[in-house]
């Protein structure tokens, strides 16, 4: 197939990129950073700069959009609020643009979101078909996924994936722990009890596969694994397979000065399910965390 990608060169991106490639599909990457991109991407990749610059005669069978300024990445003053939507909508609507001016379009649209999308629901488990609660996350990813809706009017397959937490080597979330944690000094985030939908690398991207190959998959799906923990269970988790204590915890009293409105990243979280993946028969190869753990921290 030929794809169209945005997002290439992240943590998530660049390892997408490297198992397309394997199975013999042909890529086109955006990317602000040509010189940097081909220094992490394929030989075999073409690399584009700018969306508007793409000729309506070009052809490609799906876009994958996973385009996104990290949502931790500073504190959310308006102005980072702001960046974090234009990084998201803002390329989204691009795409949409180029498929309604493409001769051919595109059968598929797999374009990113976040189970944040569902707000901090508690202990309650949330499925595809849940709905969301009102702040800043879910206004992200609502206007997000709103954005990337509009391509159906083009008769294009839309695949929306609501990603949780992506565990896998040299970066995401879960790089920054690892120090703290292998020197003994990590723990809990405030009362610990707050739910954390995960998902190991290899099953995220074999979920964008399936996506790819079986048309008769559509609409919003959890990328999650079927076992969410909460943040007591994941530190106590991940404590044990560095076999180390975690004896720290991280106070909310502390947390919400430092980090203002981001600290609702840390103290809520969301207890997605697979619901229509496992409804459709894919199969996860980490459906339990300290597998996936110790496949992520093995030397």
């Amino acid at each position: 197939m030929k794809l169209l990608i945005t997002g290439g060169t992240g943590f998530i991106g660049r390892r997408l990129c490297r198992s397309l490639v394997e199975r013999g599909h042909t890529l086109t990457v955006l990317t602000r950073d040509p010189a940097r991109a081909a220094g992490i991407l394929d030989d075999s990749i073409e690399l584009i700069t700018d969306l508007d610059r793409l000729d309506g005669s070009r052809r490609f069978d799906a876009i994958i959009n996973l385009s996104g300024e990290p949502i931790f990445g500073g504190r959310w003053t308006e102005r980072r609020k702001r960046i974090l939507l234009d990084s998201r909508v803002g390329i989204t609507a691009k795409l949409v643009d180029f498929v309604g001016r493409s001769e051919q379009k595109p059968e598929l649209l797999i374009s990113g979101s976040a189970v944040g999308y569902y707000g901090d629901q508690g202990d309650q488990p949330l499925d595809e078909g849940a709905a969301g609660r009102d702040e800043f996350s879910h206004q992200l990813c609502r206007e997000w996924e709103e954005e990337a809706a509009k391509v159906r009017q083009y008769g294009v397959r839309l695949c929306l994936l609501r990603t949780g937490l992506v565990l896998g080597r040299g970066g995401g979330f879960l790089q920054p722990m690892l120090l703290p944690f292998r020197l003994g000094l990590g723990g809990r985030i405030g009362s610990g009890e707050q739910w954390m939908s995960w998902v190991h690398m290899d099953d995220y991207l074999a979920m964008i596969h399936r996506l790819l190959e079986d048309d008769t998959l559509e609409g919003v799906f959890n990328a999650t694994a079927p076992n969410p923990v909460t943040n007591r269970e994941f530190t106590e988790t991940l404590a044990r397979v560095l076999h180390r204590p975690a004896l720290l915890p991280a106070p909310a009293w502390l947390l919400k000065p430092i980090l203002g409105e981001r600290s609702r990243l840390l103290l809520g979280g969301q207890r997605a399910l697979p619901a229509r993946f496992e409804q459709a028969g894919f199969h996860f190869r980490y459906p339990h965390l300290e597998p996936a753990l110790r496949q992520v921290v093995a030397v």
